[in-house]
Order: structure tokens, then sequence, then C-alpha cells
């Protein structure tokens, strides 16, 4: 039983998902969200201010726990989980958060599927821990060098002027940045600047763009089955990051959304819980 506690916190009803919570590590609490049985699949959450896993996943965790054990995690420096006094921040402290949840669940191998930054997580995870892995389904992956809107997200405007801002440039259906979306992520926001994490949290992932890129070498070597999905329309990361990681891992297979932007999961979420289910079930996935 954890000594830390736990927070008076309940996701709001829009997402339609329940709290959990499980002690990581001594003084880390990770704040998560669970549907379905079997296979485990990771939910690995981008970077945007005020994300957290049920505002990136609450459209796909439904549906896609149809095939598994969908376990959608807020990384640490994100959303609710709790972290310990000294935590440092970075691609694979993000990666080493993922194999504690998995530990603390029991968990020996599993599926992630990330956007963006979770993307790019997984990435690192299959090169750190590829014993740990099954598979990967990522989105607009990260880790690419800077876009114009990739330096705009460097210094967020904590505000829902500044967040409405950002969540637009992840869309071509501007509609879908609903007055409610924009007030939930920024109430999420406003818990990142009490504890100063923001600033934290963007320092290291805009460092280990530079300081860490993935080692091509190894993903070379990849021999788990890889789905790369990306809008075409993406500008916060181009779809060349999916072209460079296509030619560089044998097992890779892409998906092209039309009309769409860095969302995917979002913008486009009945074809894309599609796409990922029939992905997943062609390589054996089933929660019966």
């Amino acid at each position: 039983m954890t000594t830390v506690q736990i927070p008076d916190y309940t996701t709001d009803a829009f997402f339609g998902l329940e709290d959990k919570w499980l002690e990581t590590a001594p003084g880390e609490v990770t704040h998560y969200h669970e549907l379905g049985e079997g296979t485990p699949i990771l939910f690995l959450h981008g970077s945007g201010t005020g994300v957290t896993a049920a505002a990136n996943w609450w459209l796909n965790l439904p549906d896609i726990s149809e095939l598994g054990r969908c376990i959608a995690i807020d990384s640490i420096g994100y959303g609710q989980s709790i972290v310990a006094p000294g935590t440092e921040y970075g691609i694979r402290e993000w990666v080493r958060h993922a194999v504690r949840v998995l530990d603390a669940l029991g968990i020996e191998k599993t599926w992630i599927v990330g956007n963006s930054i979770g993307g790019w997580v997984a990435m690192q995870f299959a090169i750190d821990f590829p014993e740990r892995l099954l598979g990967i389904v990522s989105m607009g992956t990260g880790g690419a060098k800077k876009t114009a809107a990739l330096s705009g997200h460097a210094k967020p405007e904590l505000s829902e002027a500044g967040i409405r801002r950002t969540l637009e440039q992840f869309v071509v259906d501007k509609s879908l940045v609903t007055e409610e979306l924009v007030s939930l992520r920024y109430q999420a926001a406003l818990n990142d600047t009490a504890s100063d994490r923001l600033v934290e949290v963007v320092t290291a992932r805009d460092r280990d763009r530079d300081a860490l890129p993935l080692d091509f070498d190894v993903l070379a070597k990849l021999d788990v089955p890889v789905l790369l999905i990306h809008g075409m329309q993406d500008v916060v990361i181009p779809p060349s990051r999916t072209w460079e990681l296509l030619n560089v891992i044998p097992t890779a297979d892409a998906h092209i959304f039309s009309q769409c932007g860095h969302w995917s999961q979002v913008e486009r979420a009945e074809e894309f819980n599609t796409v990922v289910k029939q992905y997943l079930t062609a390589q054996g996935i089933g929660a019966k």
C-alpha cells in the first residue's frame, strides 16, 4: 500500500474514464486508466500543454479495449501522476517510468501505442528494453527536427487562448477544438504550473531531441511488428518523419490519413480505431 497520499481528483466525466492509482517507485504514484482484458497494450500520450492520458485517448480506449488490456498512463511530469522529489525527466526517464508501471502491474511484455512524444518513447523503449516489447503503434512519432510549430511549443502560453492555438495546430478540422475541451486542458495545465513541471518536461524533451536521437542502427534490427500512423497535414511533426522511420525499421508498415493533422486519434478517431484494431488482430491480438 502506498504511503503517498492519493490526490482528491476525479477525471472529468467528459472523458468517461475511471481513475486508477499505482505506486511505481518510492514516492511515485502513477495515475492511469485501464479497460479490457487479455494482451497488454500500454498507451503513451503526447506532450502538449495540459496533456493527460484521458485527453489523448478518451475516444480510443473503449473501442480498442475490445481486443486487449488497455492501460493509459499519465507519464511522469504530466497529468495527475505524483513524482518523487528529485525526479528527472527525459526520453529515457519516461521509458523507465513505463517499465516501472509494467513491473508494478506484473506485466512481462506489452504492446505500446504512442502519440507524438509517446511514439518517441515507444521507439526508445524498443532500443533499451526490447525483451519487454511485443510491438508498437506510433502516430506522428516525436524526436524529429524542430518545426516552427514545435519551436512554439517550447514556450507554451498557459492560458485558454494559448491552449486553443496549440490544439488548433493539431487538427485540420478546427471545430474539434471545443470550448469544453480547451477548458479541460487548461485546468490540467494549471496542475503543471503549480509544480513548475511544465518548464522542466519541455526543457528535457527539447534537450533530448538533440542529445538522444533515436539510434537507427539499433532500430534497423528491430524484429517486432511496428505500425506508423501519420496525418498528411501534420504541421507539428511532418509525415517525412514516418517515411524516415519506415526506411529504417524492417518490420514497419504505415498508414497515412488524408486531411488530418497531428491528432489522428482524435481527428479521425473512428477510422483510427479501425486501423489499429485490424492491425492488432492481424498480429493475433484478441481478448478471447
